[in-house]
């Protein structure tokens, strides 16, 4: 069946936005749309229930683009999520479960073997669904990794996809990145790409007009639209690079810390904390940020004893445990969690070197590190309010003589720890959490809501400045076959 692939110029150039959009302003049109992304990595990701009625792992921006998409989401839709492990090595997810870890010195090696699995779960989805929107990794233009490449052209040319490029505009240089990028290629790789979209547009499109048309008339590629920034486009992320645009600016009532470890996963949890209007949500690395906070988040992390012993390194552990002494609240999410407790134990070197090391000790809990991974949807309640949320991890943790009686955690006066993502995304959760620690008063703003104008607001800018007719018949009808090859080429 028919497909787009969405590839960029760069990281982080605005593919999961645009895929995200073309997702809800397809389906708003009665198609039946699926996203798909073949390699993903990142440490945010999300349970879905598996065919079995096992949890599987995805890639959360893939979860929300089934969102946008209105349908199920499911491992075919990133069927490999790579984790990274440190610099050189990464833990591999395949098609929800793990698989084991592919190291940088057999990188082209490992990609082959994981290309054929991919590849299945693309022509899976395409055999059930009207488009299946494909989102792209990096740049095509990484030629040192055509060979192996089964994510960017090595999906296109597998599939016969007719592609677009997205240029980032903010950060300068985007015809040269637009055209740099085409002539990068090989001529069969140049035959699918067949046109480009602008992003993060911000002046006046009649100053931006005349390089359209000079880059459509040197290229002989069509531009399919320029997406203009907006200020309330804000996506669950796929990695950390946009930390520092999370910060809340409004100046709420109530500050909250969230300390920023250097293996941070999973800080979408506090995405629903960051809507709440009297709230103001800041990443924090340095004790002197959790000077003023009023609730400090421990949030989770992919090696919760390196980043344990970071958090020593600098202090923020005695800022941590100062601010518990004074009787002010602390939140501890999975790895953040295990951290609050007396002991993490990794004998086997599940997430790392195997090691023992003591914990801030203000939670009453042992963790141990086993190779099984909990990968599960979970659901309960908290002083009679409904409770949801999802569990990713290898550390078990065992209470002491203290109950669970926090969902997926324990609590122990104003020291809070869950093993549950995504546990704040219930509203009325939220609300009983936010009085019981800060005293504040429900505000009444959903979290479900907010993520659903913010997919609608996509849908609604793809369909205002990009020309979603001509990407149909695009989709439809695959490129034109008479595409011009721009010189040098793949080397």
């Amino acid at each position: 069946m028919p497909g787009l692939l969405v590839a960029g110029t760069t990281s982080d150039a605005g593919k999961s936005v645009i895929v995200t959009g073309l997702c809800r302003a397809l389906a708003r049109r009665g198609v039946k749309v699926a996203p798909y992304k073949a390699q993903n990595m990142s440490n945010n990701s999300m349970v879905c229930a598996g065919p079995d009625g096992v949890g599987v792992e995805i890639g959360r921006a893939q979860w929300v683009q089934a969102q946008a998409a209105r349908v199920t989401p499911e491992a075919a839709m990133n069927p490999v999520l790579l984790k990274p492990g440190g610099d050189r090595r990464s833990h591999v997810v395949l098609m929800g479960r793990p698989w084991g870890e592919v190291a940088s010195t057999d990188w082209l090696r490992g990609r082959r073997a994981l290309a054929t699995a991919a590849h299945a779960a693309y022509d899976d989805l395409s055999s059930r669904y009207d488009v299946v929107v494909a989102e792209g990794a990096g740049s095509p233009a990484e030629i040192n990794l055509r060979a192996g490449d089964y994510v960017n052209l090595g999906l296109a040319r597998h599939a016969g996809l007719p592609t677009i490029l997205v240029g980032d505009i903010d950060r300068g240089g985007v015809f040269a990145a637009f055209f740099g990028t085409v002539a990068l290629l090989s001529p069969p790789d140049q035959a699918l790409i067949a046109g480009f979209v602008v992003n993060k547009f911000r002046g006046e499109e009649d100053l931006l007009a005349p390089g359209l048309r000079d880059l459509e008339r040197i290229t002989g590629r069509r531009v399919y639209g320029t997406m203009s920034w907006h200020p309330d486009i804000w996506l669950d992320s796929e990695d950390a690079l946009d930390l520092s645009g999370r910060a809340s600016a409004r100046g709420g009532a109530r500050r909250v810390a969230v300390i920023r470890l250097p293996r941070i996963s999973n800080f979408t949890d506090l995405d629903a904390l960051g809507i709440e209007p009297d709230i103001d949500v800041v990443f924090a690395s340095r004790p002197a940020d959790l000077a003023d906070a009023d609730l400090v988040v421990l949030p989770g992390s992919r090696a919760t004893i390196a980043d344990l012993a970071w958090l020593r390194s600098r202090g923020l552990d005695r800022a941590v445990t100062d601010h518990a002494a004074a009787g002010k609240p602390v939140l501890g999410i999975c790895g953040g969690f295990q951290m609050l407790g007396h002991t993490v134990r990794d004998p086997a070197g599940i997430e790392g070197p195997p090691a023992e090391v003591a914990g801030l000790g203000l939670l009453d809990v042992e963790t141990n590190f086993v190779a099984a991974k909990t990968l599960r949807l979970r659901d309960g309640q908290w002083l009679g309010e409904p409770a949801a949320g999802y569990e990713i991890h290898h550390g078990q943790v065992a209470c002491g003589a203290e109950a669970w009686d926090f969902p997926g955690g324990m609590r122990a006066d104003m020291i809070f720890g869950t093993m549950w993502h995504g546990v704040f995304e219930s509203d009325p959760l939220r609300s009983r959490f936010l009085l019981e620690a800060l005293g504040l008063r429900p505000s009444g703003v959903s979290f479900s809501t907010a993520r659903e104008q913010r997919l609608d607001l996509l849908g609604d800018l793809v369909e205002t400045h990009l020309a979603v007719d001509a990407l149909i018949a695009l989709i439809t009808n695959g490129p034109s076959t008479d595409l011009p090859f721009l010189p040098p080429g793949s080397p």
